[in-house]
């Protein structure tokens, strides 16, 4: 059987030359890529945001693209165009940004919803569609955007529809004082970013990916991860919960922890970790929530605490 553990370490430590300190979130990346997800990453300017994506595609040697998404921005300027050839008298298509293995969807709710749908086909389907011609893209594929939760002048919010498709949301936060002089000290001749080196192989990335399916989940917790996502629809202060998508983002990406932690079947201690990354996005908040400043990521957290954990028949 392929080792996920070893492999996911090597891309981690490999990613941590660059990003200093955050290792729950570079794991958390990790985890997502393993699931076939996408990641939004939502954080102030200066975290690290892009410096993420970017030290994650070249540890797998992947394609990257990185598309800055502005009010004017149009649908091709994401998917790409067909453009009519003169000599051979026939339309030909010019693929956009979006057709690299790793995409950076940077500040994507500066974009038009318009635009913003882009998106939607090609997170989902793995293809996009344009002029009625179907596209496939490359594998793997990974989309991961940024959103700055501070600065609201200018953007629009994204769509339920849009949120439900990012598998995980992070948060990298600020530094500690001590990982910020170490980033100031490696930071002084040259950026560690110029000389990382791919450790791991997009081929080797999709026999991990295959492998993560087949880590065992019991009935018991397939129950308990089901049962989260509906109590976040029966929450008096929700008003609209997270949806069956969700509980497969928990299935999987519990699956995926449990292989990077060495073991073939999935822990309550997986689910509940993940929950927040999760759900917490999918959850959308009642008028009356709002004006009491109840969070999403609180009721989620209450959730955790009132529903039983299950026991029994964990292991295979």
């Amino acid at each position: 059987m392929f080792q996920i553990q070893p492999f996911a370490e090597k891309i981690v430590s490999n990613i941590e030359q660059v990003i200093v300190g955050k290792r729950e979130a570079v794991e958390l990346a990790v985890v997502g890529l393993l699931s076939q997800g996408h990641l939004l990453i939502e954080d102030v300017p200066g975290v690290g945001k892009t410096m993420l994506a970017r030290s994650l595609a070249r540890s797998l040697g992947c394609s990257f693209s990185r598309i800055q998404f502005t009010p004017d921005m149009l649908p091709s300027d994401v998917t790409g165009v067909s453009i009519f050839n003169q000599v051979s008298r026939q339309f030909e298509f010019r693929p956009g940004p979006i057709t690299a293995q790793i995409v950076l969807a940077d500040e994507i709710n500066r974009a038009t919803p318009k635009t913003q749908s882009a998106l939607l086909e090609a997170m989902e389907e793995q293809q996009i569609s344009v002029d009625g011609v179907t596209h496939p893209l490359p594998q793997p594929f990974m989309v991961l955007a940024t959103q700055n939760p501070i600065e609201h002048e200018g953007t629009f919010p994204l769509p339920e529809a849009q949120l439900d498709r990012f598998l995980l949301r992070l948060r990298l936060g600020y530094s500690r004082m001590e990982d910020e002089i170490n980033i100031l000290e490696r930071q002084q001749l040259k950026h560690p970013l110029q000389t990382l080196e791919q450790v791991v192989g997009a081929e080797e990335l999709l026999q991990a990916q295959e492998a993560v399916r087949t880590v065992y989940v019991s009935p018991a917790l397939k129950r308990y991860i089901v049962e989260i996502t509906n109590q976040t629809r029966k929450h008096p202060s929700v008003y609209l919960g997270a949806s069956p998508r969700g509980s497969l983002t928990l299935h999987r990406a519990g699956q995926a922890r449990a292989a990077m932690s060495g073991r073939d079947y999935v822990l309550p201690d997986d689910v509940k970790a993940l929950a927040l990354s999760a759900l917490a996005h999918r959850v959308i908040l009642g008028p009356g929530a709002r004006l009491k400043e109840v969070t999403a990521e609180a009721i989620v957290q209450e959730i955790l605490k009132q529903l039983p954990v299950p026991g029994g028949d964990i292991k295979p």
